[in-house]
């Protein structure tokens, strides 16, 4: 940021990026996993409220908590193989991807109260602005984009499919 006073331009020194809050692990499959991913989760979106001054609320870590379940419970079930959580956020949201060894793209299924299983999806769309899964050479990668303020548009309409390249 800079000051302009009296047509003298000073720097601020508050003028330089600042990176996102990165973290990441892996799972091998192991039982426990899963809980173990969620407790990851709690535990970045705890260090981005010390160090962001992030305004997430019980209603954030809710969700954070059950996108991070449902994606790696898919790539737990699908993968057969070692996957990836990597979370990065900032003041305004959290990204959840998960990197594991299918190709295959997850499938989103129509709504359909009567289906037993295979919700996973439809939660991760319902929470997250923005879905996107793709393809990369050891397999492929979900990602989600939670924001921390309920105001700024959380949950997609059923009708948005995930884009996929």
């Amino acid at each position: 940021m800079i000051d302009h006073l009296g047509g003298a331009v000073i720097p601020t020194g508050f003028d330089a990026p600042v990176e996102p809050l990165r973290r990441a692990t892996h799972f091998t499959g192991e039982p426990g996993c899963i809980a173990e991913a969620r407790a990851f989760a709690e535990h970045f979106l705890e260090q981005l409220r010390k160090e962001w001054c992030a305004p997430a609320d019980g209603r954030a870590d809710g969700e954070l908590v059950l996108v991070v379940s449902e994606l790696v419970t898919n790539a737990d079930r699908h993968s057969h193989g070692p996957y990836v959580l990597e979370l990065e956020g900032t003041d305004t949201a959290v990204t959840v991807s998960v990197y594991d060894s299918s190709a295959a793209l997850p499938l989103r299924y129509p709504r359909d109260p009567e289906r037993i299983g295979r919700h996973g999806l439809e939660i991760v769309h319902a929470l997250a602005t923005e879905v996107t899964a793709r393809r990369v050479p050891v397999g492929k990668y979900v990602r989600a984009v939670l924001p921390l303020n309920q105001s700024q548009g959380a949950g997609r309409s059923s009708a948005q499919p995930a884009r996929q390249a």
